[in-house]
């Protein structure tokens, strides 16, 4: 598991070149072990701005190394279609489409209309429904094709 400290430090550097911690994740692909940094921005993350904060990450992290294993850096946006899991993610997210999987309710797509430390309210059907993060089993925004 990832100290505080480094979290706090890749979150203030990445404020620092204008754009947002999204998610940290460490996933292994392929025998390589990916220490993969998502980021956004308003108006959208282009690869500038990827190659830019893994610039500067690089720098940070070959002194204060995230993790014990040898990995590979990568930044990029969470994508169009992008996992929420905290209420930082829903409230980043408030007006867009969103797919829930809602415990003993099932699937709802919606609006994301509100959100807050406790919960979010979706509209759906022309409904307004409030759920709680607890009964939140998987959620994530939703683009129409």
């Amino acid at each position: 598991m990832m100290r505080n400290d480094i979290y706090d430090n890749i979150e203030k550097i990445i404020q620092s070149l204008g754009a947002s911690l999204y998610d940290i994740e460490v996933v292994s692909e392929f025998d390589e072990t990916i220490f993969r940094v998502m980021i956004t921005k308003q108006g959208g993350v282009n690869l500038d701005d990827c190659a830019e904060v893994s610039r500067e990450l690089s720098l940070f992290l070959d002194v204060n190394p995230p993790i014990e294993n040898e990995y590979r850096l990568e930044v990029s946006s969470p994508g169009i279609e992008r996992k929420l899991i905290n209420p930082k993610h829903f409230i980043q997210s408030i007006g867009e489409k969103v797919k829930l999987k809602i415990a003993e309710v099932g699937q709802v797509i919606g609006l994301l209309k509100d959100a807050n430390e406790k919960d979010i309210t979706v509209e759906t059907d022309g409904e307004m429904k409030t759920f709680t993060y607890s009964q939140i089993n998987k959620a994530r925004t939703y683009f129409e094709w």
